[in-house]
């Protein structure tokens, strides 16, 4: 049923060129019926012939022409039928083949943070590249052999029985014996195909991890550990894969013996009803020639099924990615989030990944339009999650988020990301020129308004610097660039995006301490007027912050300005003391006394 399913879905997705999909199996129907009757017509010839004796010669040549006429137009409408398929349905797979592959993609990139955190972007390449070059076969394959074939298998060859049931009961058993054994084999080597299907997408994980760690690899000597956990993957890859070949290999050689048999039988019958005068010899080369296209329908159809049965788990992979929902739905009636001032407010949060241990509990404060809140606390203490919570990369389990009154759940979320400009920790780039990296929070931004952000953000200099200027292109992940040049790019993109609501993701602690005090001023001109969220772990960088929010285990443990803050001699103060004893022991000194801020 499984492998019924999935081909069904494949041929669904035909579903949006409906009209040339019905064209196209209309055209394979009458060609099945057109070859179906050619071995009627070559039949009926050939008793006109050996009745000669018995008639006219007139008789037989007017009988002969008549036949010879239908017979040249069933062939003309049998090359018709087969330039309308040749010629558009390679056509039509391809275009479905690029309309899935986009499908795929944008379901993929709209999937939550969570699905990827646990599916291996290598794994997810390799489904989707496999997926569309599975289903471009199976289209193609579809309207070449697979329709045709079956509308002789199932309608055209049980009219043989109206032609000489005697005969035509040696033909339906030949379909009857390849169904068992197409179904024995696949019933029997179906979960190990699905296995072999998970090795090979442990291929693509492994091979991914490498390629995109080539300087880890490189650097701790690890070319030949790598290279032999992945020839050992192979070797499971091939021991897995072997009794299944071998499985289908006896099955091809049977079916052939059985399509040899039933040749063979059917002129030893044939012969027999002739002698006793009910079969005519045109009646049995009609047979003959239905014979021969059922066995070379029947290994197409065995070749159809050994691709398909081998292409099923990775079509499964292709349809379970497909089938995957985010976490993150807008709600019936979600309206556009617009002319936003900025005021943010947390009313009572809880959130958890997993349902067990909770990330952030009750957090419930309010930012108004134009402060600055700092997020600060011990790694883990849910200080991204509840940023991230901010922008819906999750939903709370509990309580609400709203954006000037309004929840976010009620939003767009195109809407609500517009508004929000995030600068992560982790700088990412795309394989691209600087410009396009920065024209990804504005892709209508003039080169002037580029450079005006790119200056703001102290990032203007080394970009001058570089081969090509803003069109240089900055490698996979931005790994020609340090650093602290990604992360200078990505606060000119957060500039150049111009949001009423900023996330500043240690948005300076890839920076030396001379570029860090640059950037803060850029910084500050840039969160001015907006609503400012700062997440650090350099105590030092939110010293001016309007309202600082100490996280512990999920939850706000203290709360106010920082010199309130010191003043308390609580947790944050005790915290600031610890870094500022680090920062001395490094430079020989150690503090007497806590600063006052």
């Amino acid at each position: 049923m499984e492998f019924v399913r999935i081909y069904k879905r494949v041929l669904r997705l035909l579903v949006p060129e409906r009209r040339l999909t019905i064209t196209l199996s209309v055209a394979n129907v009458m060609l099945a019926g057109l070859h179906f009757l050619e071995p009627v017509l070559f039949g009926k010839v050939i008793d006109v012939l050996t009745q000669s004796d018995k008639r006219s010669e007139a008789e037989t040549w007017s009988d002969a022409v008549k036949l010879l006429a239908i017979w040249g137009v069933v062939g003309i409408g049998g090359i018709s039928a087969s330039i309308l398929i040749s010629l558009h349905a390679d056509r039509l797979a391809h275009r479905r083949r690029l309309a899935a592959l986009g499908s795929y993609f944008e379901h993929v990139l709209s999937l939550p943070l969570s699905f990827h955190g646990e599916t291996h972007s290598g794994r997810l390449l390799k489904v989707m590249l496999n997926g569309v070059d599975h289903l471009f076969g199976l289209w193609l394959s579809f309207f070449r052999e697979h329709l045709e074939t079956f509308v002789i298998a199932v309608v055209l060859l049980p009219l043989s029985l109206f032609l000489n049931w005697r005969l035509g009961i040696l033909l339906i058993a030949l379909l009857v014996i390849f169904a068992f054994l197409a179904s024995t084999v696949i019933s029997r080597t179906e979960q190990a195909q699905r296995s072999i299907e998970g090795y090979h997408s442990q291929l693509a994980e492994r091979a991914g991890d490498a390629l995109g760690n080539v300087m880890l690899v490189q650097s701790f000597v690890r070319l030949q550990a790598e290279a032999q956990q992945l020839g050992e993957v192979m070797r499971q890859v091939l021991s897995a894969q072997f009794p299944v070949l071998t499985m289908w290999a006896i099955v091809t050689v049977l079916t052939r013996a059985a399509s040899t048999i039933t040749v063979i039988a059917i002129f030893v019958l044939g012969t027999w009803l002739h002698m006793h005068g009910l079969a005519s010899v045109g009646e049995i080369v009609t047979f003959m020639g239905f014979a021969t296209q059922v066995i070379g329908r029947m290994e197409q159809a065995m070749g159809f099924l050994s691709r398909l049965f081998f292409q099923m788990p990775g079509l499964a992979e292709f349809f379970g990615v497909l089938d995957a929902e985010s976490t993150i739905k807008e709600r019936p009636g979600a309206v556009p989030l617009e002319n936003v001032k900025g005021d943010v407010s947390f009313e009572h949060v809880t959130f958890s990944y997993d349902g067990k241990c909770v990330a952030v509990h009750d957090l419930d404060f309010v930012a108004p339009t134009g402060t600055v809140i700092a997020f600060v606390g011990h790694t883990g203490s849910g200080k991204s999650t509840s940023m991230a919570l901010l922008h819906r990369v999750w939903d709370p389990d509990q309580g609400a988020i709203k954006i000037d009154g309004t929840d976010i759940r009620d939003v767009t979320l195109e809407s609500l990301r517009r508004n929000i400009g995030v600068v992560f920790q982790d700088s990412t780039m795309f394989y691209r020129t600087i410009a396009d990296n920065l024209r990804v929070a504005k892709p209508d931004a003039s080169d002037a308004k580029l450079e005006r952000a790119a200056i703001l953000a102290e990032a203007h200099d080394f970009i001058l610097r570089q081969p090509e200027g803003y069109n240089t292109m900055v490698g996979e992940r931005g790994v020609t660039l340090s650093g602290g040049e990604r992360q200078r790019l990505a606060i000119a993109r957060a500039i150049l995006k111009d949001p009423p609501i900023l996330i500043l993701d240690e948005a300076t602690s890839a920076l030396d301490a001379a570029t860090e005090a640059r950037v803060q001023q850029a910084l500050k001109t840039l969160m001015r007027g907006r609503t400012t969220f700062v997440i650090a772990h350099r105590l030092s960088t939110v010293r001016n912050a309007d309202l600082i929010l100490v996280l512990e285990r999920g939850e706000i443990v203290e709360r106010g300005s920082y010199q309130e803050l010191i003043a308390r001699q609580g947790i944050f103060a005790r915290l600031v003391a610890t870094q500022l004893e680090i920062t001395n022991d490094l430079d020989g000194e150690r503090p007497a006394v806590l600063p006052p801020g």
